[in-house]
């Protein structure tokens, strides 16, 4: 006949605030309660650090210090996922904080690690644009010492 496999439903974890199974990074996501402070305060620091990475797209000794910054921060995420999950109940209603980081690197690591990809792709464009630049002017010049040769 078929061959149906059991689903161990206790070994899926179930979110304490809205009672869900958490069996995705979406359902996991959706059982986040996102109205506490300190989550908002971490929406606003993305928004922040995206604007950053927009505004210094001009300015690239900035862009450096900017992706620097956010390398370096996403490097302490270990760091901050243990002192986030000793510490808590100072700062939040429910212990998001698991030994793995599966919340801190949805929340904090991604979201940086984004930006400076595309602080990543900014650069490679100015790269292919300033080659492409350096190959016209050589163009251009050998072009101009052919015809002074010619002319001679």
């Amino acid at each position: 006949m078929t061959d149906q496999k059991a689903v161990n439903n206790s070994s899926i974890p179930i979110d304490a605030f809205s009672n869900l199974r958490i069996t995705s990074i979406w359902t996991f996501l959706m059982s986040v309660q996102w109205s506490e402070p300190w989550l908002i305060g971490l929406l606003v620091f993305h928004v922040v650090c995206l604007s950053l990475t927009v505004v210094t797209c001009r300015f690239y000794r900035a862009q450096i210090c900017h992706f620097l910054l956010m390398i370096g921060m996403a490097y302490s995420a270990e760091y901050l996922n243990e002192l986030a999950a000793m510490n808590w109940r100072s700062f939040s209603n429910f212990q998001y904080f698991d030994s793995k980081g599966m919340f801190i690197s949805l929340v904090y690591s991604i979201p940086l690690l984004l930006n400076t990809v595309i602080i990543v792709m900014v650069w490679v464009y100015r790269t292919f644009s300033t080659m492409t630049e350096l190959k016209t002017l050589q163009l251009r010049r050998k072009a101009r010492r052919e015809k002074r040769e010619k002319n001679d």
